[in-house]
């Protein structure tokens, strides 16, 4: 009996087990909470179909206190995990959302991209771009007769931050009509082989994060490759960032808070012409606002997101 047990090839705890047949065994971040009311936020959800042909799909969020013919901020929120964990329908989330919902008043597009390894990269860009490019053609009531789409941000944490960077390089290069307004980068998932700041010292977590994208994207390019370092040969010049504005949060215990600040700088000293802000929560850790929803720190960022997308200075 004990010959017909599957062999780990590789453990990434306390998340999933990849078997040398190739299978994945998913041990955490699989938990489902249903759409709904929320009586807390006063918020509407619903799940909703976006590509049947592959099964996309998004949960939808609206404010209870819309009125008819009000015309509010449309926002498409892409979820963090590496590209290899969690879901729109993931508690922590749900929670999350209707909390951004509700203080932003917007009506919000939570994309359920497809994961890695059952679906390698770059299939969440795909899914990604797939959602945005068909937004406004999948004849959604909620986005039809609410969503204002003169103002259309992408928002994203971690590598849904990741994902946001990537596509509103690619709006501006396809022939669609998509016109972003802005992204809000929640702790952006960036990185690069050679480390900085912090990560000179933390040689674990340095390599916890260089061994994780190497999983989701093997290539010679490793840590350099464009999809997770934005300044690396092949990237594309920030001056050709697809929108008006740019809002960047980072936690100062991140371990990706440099690359964040990086980007920040980066993006002041390009030929972009937008307006860009960021953000540090003070001794807070990766998308703590996704663990602790109800922390001060969390509901401050949440606060100046929704200024952000409302247009309000802080």
């Amino acid at each position: 009996m004990e010959s017909t047990k599957k062999q780990v090839s590789l453990e990434l705890l306390p998340w999933l087990v990849v078997h040398t047949d190739g299978t994945v065994e998913r041990l955490a971040g699989t938990e489902v909470c249903p759409p709904g009311l929320d009586p807390i936020t006063g918020v509407f959800s619903k799940d909703i179909i976006i590509e049947p042909k592959t099964g996309l799909s998004a949960r939808i969020y609206r404010p209870f206190s819309i009125q008819p013919g009000q015309k509010i901020p449309l926002m498409l929120y892409f979820h963090g995990g590496a590209f290899l964990i969690s879901s729109t329908s993931f508690p922590s989330y749900h929670t999350s959302l209707n909390k951004i919902v509700n203080q932003a008043n917007v009506i919000a597009v939570s994309v359920n991209y497809r994961l890695a390894p059952e679906h390698p990269l770059p299939t969440a860009y795909e899914d990604s771009w797939t959602a945005l490019k068909n937004i406004q053609a999948i004849n959604e009531p909620w986005i039809n007769d609410y969503a204002d789409l003169d103002s259309l941000f992408l928002v994203g944490d971690s590598a849904g931050a990741n994902i946001s960077h990537h596509l509103a390089f690619q709006a501006k290069q396809s022939d669609q009509t998509v016109k972003i307004k802005g992204i809000g980068m929640i702790h952006p998932y960036f990185w690069g082989t050679q480390p900085i700041g912090a990560e000179i010292k933390d040689e674990a977590r340095k390599q916890m994060v260089d061994g994780w994208w190497e999983f989701v994207c093997p290539s010679e390019k490793g840590s350099d490759d464009p999809w997770i370092n934005p300044f690396a040969d092949g990237s594309p010049d920030l001056g050709g960032l697809g929108c008006e504005r740019v809002m960047i949060t980072v936690a100062e215990k991140d371990i990706l808070n440099e690359r964040g600040k990086m980007y920040y700088e980066r993006l002041v000293k390009s030929e972009w012409k937008g307006k860009v802000e960021i953000m540090e929560t003070k001794e807070k850790d990766h998308v703590f606002h996704i663990f602790e929803p109800d922390c001060d720190e969390a509901m401050e960022m949440v606060r100046c997101l929704a200024l952000f997308i409302n247009q309000v200075e802080a």
